[in-house]
């Protein structure tokens, strides 16, 4: 057994109708509340919540950046963006109510991406993943490769 396994990527669940913008339609940036740590180089699996659950595709980490502001971000990306102006905006005040009293929230995680690509066949997951994501390391990337297709 490997004593310390490399993480290669993130894992993060998306509405599937969402996940079509950056799989199908070419939508680079993706925003969520900062919760894991991603850096450039690794990958962001797109993990299919609700409706079509399973890993449907991945891309490369491009660049991270960290907002606080959503009209910030809506200034930089508009285009890019895999939201639009107001379903990013409609986040962000959904996001305020579900606050704790008292703790800050998080910055928004802004990850520019490259070389997307959409698996041959959707692969399920052997757990649940939560809306903060989790980290995927080597070896269940490769085995999500091979359950691809790829």
């Amino acid at each position: 057994m490997k004593m310390h396994e490399t993480v290669v990527g993130a894992t993060f669940p998306i509405p599937k109708w969402f996940l079509n913008r950056i799989v199908e339609e070419g939508k680079t940036v993706f925003v969520k509340p900062s919760t894991l740590r991603v850096q450039p180089g690794m990958k962001i699996i797109f993990y299919a919540s609700r409706e079509g659950q399973g890993w449907h595709g991945e891309a490369e980490v491009e660049s991270v950046e960290h907002f606080t502001n959503v009209e910030d971000i809506i200034k930089e990306y508009k285009e890019e963006l895999f939201l639009t102006p107001e379903e990013l905006r409609k986040y962000e005040r959904d996001r305020a109510k579900w606050h704790s009293r008292g703790r800050r929230p998080r910055p928004w995680m802004v990850v520019r991406l490259k070389n997307i690509r959409k698996y041959p066949k959707v692969v399920k997951p052997k757990r649940f993943i939560a809306v903060s994501g989790r980290y995927i390391k080597e070896d269940e990337y490769k085995e999500i490769l091979r359950k691809a297709g790829v």
